[in-house]
């Protein structure tokens, strides 16, 4: 599993390389659909925090925390630890994790924040589950369970499956 961080690392970097708008948003909802393609092709989770149903759709708190100083404009910097020996930046590592998070922002990434965040507020999608029929609405900090975006993401990654060849 992975620090979340890192995996947000990942997509700002490749923003900047493709010079693809990327805010605090759409960075959330992109680790957030990383974890759930990553669920769906291997049912073992990508990341080491699991996601909340929040009002405004599922949230990867530390990346959101991490990145909302940002506000609705560009991130412009990786997020690093500070330890003795100087900075350090959390990063992806493996070459398996990278194709997986590519071929996620080979698809979402002309998407912007706010239409990601439509597309993870459907009908039936995990964030709708937890927020709307299970009740996540009444409770802070509702926790998205992984088999609900295992299930979800399957779902997902076969209908494109259908269309073309992704993975």
């Amino acid at each position: 599993m992975h620090d979340p961080v890192s995996i947000a690392n990942y997509f700002v970097k490749r923003s900047w390389e493709q010079g693809t708008e990327l805010t605090p948003m759409k960075l959330v909802k992109l680790v957030y659909i990383s974890h759930g393609w990553h669920l769906g092709i291997t049912n073992q989770p990508l990341l080491t925090e699991v996601p909340q149903a929040w009002q405004y759709g599922p949230v990867v708190p530390k990346v959101y925390h991490t990145f909302k100083r940002y506000g609705n404009k560009q991130v412009t910097e990786l997020y690093s630890d500070v330890t003795s020996a100087g900075p350090l930046i959390p990063t992806v590592n493996d070459p398996s994790i990278s194709l997986l998070l590519n071929k996620v922002w080979d698809i979402y990434s002309r998407y912007s924040g706010v239409e990601l965040s439509a597309i993870t507020h459907q009908p039936d999608t995990p964030w709708d589950i937890v927020w709307n029929q299970q009740g996540g609405k009444y409770r802070q900090g509702a926790i998205i369970p992984n088999d609900i975006i295992a299930a979800h993401y399957k779902k997902v990654i076969n209908g494109l499956r259908a269309n073309e060849s992704i993975v």
